[in-house]
């Protein structure tokens, strides 16, 4: 009976000093997360431009003169979504710019603006920074349309990747001052264009995306 006491009595002690096997763990969040849970592989992400905000294609990170549009979207897949903290992953499939204009010297309008090579791959860090690269073997590729007073011009721009950040204090990603160098087009079309939009809120069926 002593013998039995005192292992009882040592398996207490053991049982107290040992560390909690916490099933919080199991709870923990994913890097990407809504109200309704941790996004799942093939979920769907959305987003247009923040109210009151545009997306432009300017001549310089300085200046004001290029292209402006009023209207973007963008939809995304999640590929891979670990428990934060980590690095989250999408495959970006479709990017749309309507509502466009132009204030360059001799340009009458933007017919349109096409975004190649797609899908691109966009990485989210817990950190907040969110990395837009295109396939092994290419780049991330733009092509404007103008209409000038000599007929339709094609300006083409190339750039390895888009940096830009999160937040979930408005639940955005916004992306500033990105460069892209032009791969063809006529002297109408800048040699350079620096890339800036914000998107707000992006939301996963509806419900507004949180990164962690």
């Amino acid at each position: 009976m002593r013998i039995r006491s005192l292992l009882a009595v040592a398996g207490t002690a053991v049982a107290l000093t040992l560390p909690a096997v916490s099933p919080a763990s199991a709870a923990d969040p994913a890097v990407l997360t809504t109200a309704n849970g941790d996004l799942a592989v093939g979920d769907e992400v959305v987003a247009s431009l923040a109210d009151g905000t545009a997306a432009t294609f300017y001549s310089s990170a300085t200046g004001t003169s290029g292209v402006s549009c009023a209207s973007s979207n963008f939809s995304a897949t999640v590929t891979d979504n670990p428990t934060a903290p980590g690095t989250a992953t999408e495959s970006l499939t479709a990017q749309t710019f309507t509502n466009c204009t132009s204030n360059v010297l001799g340009v009458l309008g933007v017919t349109s603006i096409t975004v190649n090579n797609l899908p691109y791959t966009a990485a989210v860090s817990s950190g907040g920074a969110i990395t837009v690269s295109a396939p092994a073997g290419s780049n991330i590729r733009t092509t404007v349309v103008l209409r000038t007073l000599l007929g339709s011009v094609s300006c083409v721009y190339e750039g390895p990747s888009l940096n830009g950040t999160t937040s979930n204090t408005d639940n955005s990603i916004a992306f500033t001052n990105q460069p892209f160098t032009k791969l063809s087009g006529s002297s109408l079309c800048f040699a350079n264009a620096y890339f800036t939009a914000k998107y707000a809120p992006v939301t996963s069926g509806g419900a507004a995306v949180t990164v962690n």
